[in-house]
């Protein structure tokens, strides 16, 4: 099988897949305030388009494919979707990503579609807190859409935290204890500049150094280092003894991970984002709509990846998309 190998010798196996960029939440580090999405049915990807896109991908070495958004559970249909990529032969893995706010009537469905994994976004415990943050989001129904999720089976569960200064940092230690009650995972994760809400993130940057001493002060001798593996992602995670959990932190800007990057994003508007915190992309939503063939476009991948920076630049302005929102890329 050929394989998708960058200029820093980095195989990437990995593509996250915004089905729709459009969100039923407006959390402040994720979109500005006075953001509205009005993107067309014509300009996003249909599911055709997507699961062609997937399978060239496919055929070039991927082997992971992770749906995100936006929130992907806007998406009609999304069951359809999930089937045909599993459909699609060498991909093995189809993780999502959700704030889970829609997905307690869903989630037994979304596993026997093909869904064997998810990660759910949740910043806060305190309702009114958690209001404040996702600017109207339903606590109570995130927490129903986890509970749902355990129930069908989807394993593992990731709950995601981003760790806002003077916001939610007071509470990682009741997260920890949330998630080994339901034996879940948990991540913490650092703001991110990425547009201009994350920019603006930064003013509540919480460190990865700062985290890990409350973790480390919560579980006093009972974190266990584990390997990192390229394909586990960017998280530094240890399992907590005499628990089914295990909780991470990823430091996007403390200490970047881009050494072993494996992943691209393809946005709900068919652009192949290669680095989330630089601009440079390739439009595959354009080369399908002009009737490419499926070698040239293969060939168009190949040489985007060859473009693929080495890190993002987070510690600096040096290309990074200082125009988007992340709702509209990814995550």
């Amino acid at each position: 099988m050929k394989q998708l190998i960058d200029p820093f010798n980095r195989n990437i196996t990995y593509l996250r897949v915004s089905v729709t960029d459009h969100c039923n939440y407006r959390c402040h580090y994720c979109r500005d305030e006075d953001h509205i999405t009005d993107t067309t049915r014509n300009e996003i990807l249909s599911y055709e388009e997507i699961a062609k896109i997937v399978r060239l991908f496919s055929e070039l070495g991927v082997t992971k494919v992770r749906l995100t958004g936006g929130e992907p559970l806007l998406r009609k249909d999304i069951l359809s979707l999930v089937k045909m990529l599993g459909e699609v032969p060498a991909i093995n893995d189809i993780p999502i990503s959700t704030n889970a706010h829609l997905l307690a009537p869903i989630a037994s469905q979304l596993k026997s579609a093909g869904i064997n994994r998810a990660n759910i976004s949740i910043d806060s415990l305190d309702k009114g807190r958690f209001d404040q943050i996702t600017r109207g989001g339903d606590l109570d129904k995130v927490i129903q859409g986890i509970d749902a999720a355990i129930e069908s089976g989807i394993s593992p569960i990731k709950l995601n935290m981003v760790v806002m200064r003077g916001v939610n940092n007071d509470e990682i230690e009741a997260m920890i204890d949330f998630a080994i009650e339901r034996k879940l995972d948990i991540r913490f994760i650092e703001t991110m500049p990425i547009g201009t809400a994350g920019i603006d993130a930064l003013d509540y940057h919480y460190s990865e150094a700062d985290i890990l001493k409350r973790i480390r002060a919560h579980l006093p001798d009972r974190l266990i280092t584990i390997q990192s593996k390229q394909t586990a992602g960017p998280a530094k995670s240890y399992l907590i003894e005499n628990t089914h959990s295990s909780v991470g932190t990823i430091s996007a800007v403390s200490n970047n991970f881009c050494d072993s990057c494996n992943r691209v994003r393809l946005t709900a508007k068919g652009k192949l984002i290669l680095c989330l915190g630089q601009k440079n992309s390739v439009s595959l939503r354009d080369a399908l709509r002009s009737g490419m063939n499926d070698d040239d476009i293969k060939t168009m991948i190949i040489n985007a990846i060859n473009h693929k920076p080495e890190r993002h630049e987070f510690d600096t302005d040096i290309d990074n998309i200082d125009s988007a929102q992340m709702v509209e890329i990814g995550g």
